[in-house]
């Protein structure tokens, strides 16, 4: 049996488009974690008590501001959302995307400023192709990815209290 977590231990979901919900919960449950599933607007989610559902609003960045104000040392973010990736490793937060990939400050320049000149050519009419299709291999590199920073975070949380 594990060991409960600090209470502030949590995991926010940028669930919108999040093909890996179903693995979050049953990783956060096994490690006694409450999940927050943040969206613009209604979305389905188990009926468990560790699980949060929340509505943050029909505006363009609703879910990603909500989850942004949130996110710190304490808070595991699951998003594909590079932006917002990017506000919460600068807020403390371990963040992960459903394909495994962790965003860490020493990644996240990188991957922003190659976001943003993908965005760019895009407007000017360039042709860059979109990301590749979600895989098995990217559910399996997500669910080991997941593992790893709860429990690297719950090692730090025991190591301050």
């Amino acid at each position: 049996m594990t060991a409960a977590p600090p209470a502030s231990l949590a995991i926010f979901v940028d669930a919108d488009a999040c093909p890996v919900k179903d693995e979050i919960y049953k990783v956060a449950a096994r490690h006694g974690l409450p999940v927050t599933v943040v969206a613009g607007g209604f979305i389905r989610v188990p009926q468990d008590p560790m699980i949060t559902r929340v509505a943050a609003g029909p505006g363009m960045d609703a879910a990603d501001d909500w989850i942004a104000e949130r996110a710190d040392a304490r808070a595991i973010v699951v998003t594909a959302d590079v932006p917002l990736a990017s506000r919460c490793v600068k807020a403390g937060a371990a963040v992960i995307a459903p394909n495994g990939r962790e965003f860490t400050p020493d990644s996240i320049g990188m991957t922003l400023a190659v976001r943003n000149l993908m965005t760019d050519l895009r407007s000017s009419g360039e042709t860059t192709g979109g990301p590749p299709s979600f895989s098995p291999r990217d559910r399996s590199a997500f669910l080991s990815a997941l593992d790893r920073v709860i429990r690297r975070a719950l090692r730090a949380s025991a190591q301050t209290s």
